[in-house]
């Protein structure tokens, strides 16, 4: 099954996708309550609809538009290793060792549609080809095994970077954060584990994934091609705390997938940064297409925010 979440009059709207059209679930209900169980909702959607709507006359939102979590792993080894290369350095051995991931700002969720805001004092904007997982059934420290019940679909994900700011931040030992928080974009559709199921392959599913900017295709992978499986990733991200219903955990870049992997194994004449007017197209079979511009972003506020010295 495949669901989406629009807006309506009077606010969000969930609803199950078949073929182009929605079959809306009744106002109020949303659909991070209901990814316990996605095929009952379905199941309701398609029996007994509030509406039913062409979905070209729809703003699409992200399926899950306030997740209470956001986590972005890396588990592509070919775009850790081109971003490497544009900072002289090789794949770090502990990468191998676990899922490493951050926490992003659930704030910053957009639609798979919206415009993108340049994000304040950025110089090198960028985006990043994903997929992530949807927690279906919250649970603590589980294992790798079990860790795949709890998903109730995935999502196209677009972790968009301000890589100026993320190179920075990050020579502190923390980080990334201004570099990323402005904009992440989910959708256009949530789609359940069954639909997928016939593709799986290695690690994920053998599905087509591409990024183009302004028309012109700049990269792609495979989705099956992930170094870690959404299994691992969970049963890490729960060891010693939660996941909940809702949370989104992204498969970080796909080889390709982004222009800071071009850099590094082409050179920064490669590719210029994204910025205002420019179109970044992605895709992934199955998942659909998020396609968006490129808008100004505000100034930063010019309040001095540097520490005080010691003598």
């Amino acid at each position: 099954m495949r669901f989406v979440t629009y807006a309506g009059r009077e606010g969000d709207r969930a609803g199950l996708l078949v073929s182009e059209e929605v079959y809306a679930l009744p106002p109020g209900v949303r659909l991070v309550d209901l990814l316990g169980d996605l095929p009952a909702a379905g199941e309701a959607a398609l029996r007994d609809p509030a509406e039913v709507v062409p979905l070209e006359s729809v703003r699409l939102r992200a399926p899950v538009p306030e997740p209470p979590t956001v986590r972005d792993f890396m588990t592509f080894e070919q775009h850790v290793e081109g971003v490497a290369k544009l900072m002289g350095a090789t794949v770090p051995e502990q990468w191998y060792a676990a899922p490493a991931f951050y926490f992003t700002n659930p704030y910053a969720v957009i639609g798979p549609h919206d415009d993108v805001p340049v994000p304040p004092g950025c110089g090198v904007f960028d985006f990043e080809l994903e997929v992530a997982a949807v927690i279906g059934r919250g649970g603590r420290n589980l294992g790798v095994e079990e860790a795949a019940g709890h998903i109730a679909g995935y999502v196209l994900m677009n972790d968009w970077s301000a890589r100026d700011l993320q190179l920075a931040e990050m020579e502190v030992l923390l980080g990334p954060v201004k570099g990323k928080d402005t904009a992440t974009t989910l959708g256009p559709v949530l789609v359940t584990p069954d639909e997928l199921e016939a593709y799986r392959s290695g690690n994920a599913f053998d599905l087509s994934m591409t990024a183009a900017v302004n028309g012109l295709t700049v990269g792609g992978d495979r989705w099956s091609n992930m170094s870690f499986s959404y299994s691992q990733m969970i049963a890490y991200a729960s060891r010693g705390t939660e996941v909940r219903p809702g949370d989104v955990l992204g498969s970080g870049t796909c080889g390709g997938g982004c222009l800071a992997e071009l850099w590094g194994r082409l050179g920064l004449e490669a590719h210029a940064p994204l910025a205002p007017g420019d179109t970044v197209t992605i895709s992934v079979d199955l998942l659909g297409v998020q396609r968006c511009r490129i808008v100004e972003g505000a100034e930063p506020v010019a309040d001095s925010l540097e520490a005080h010295r010691s003598p």
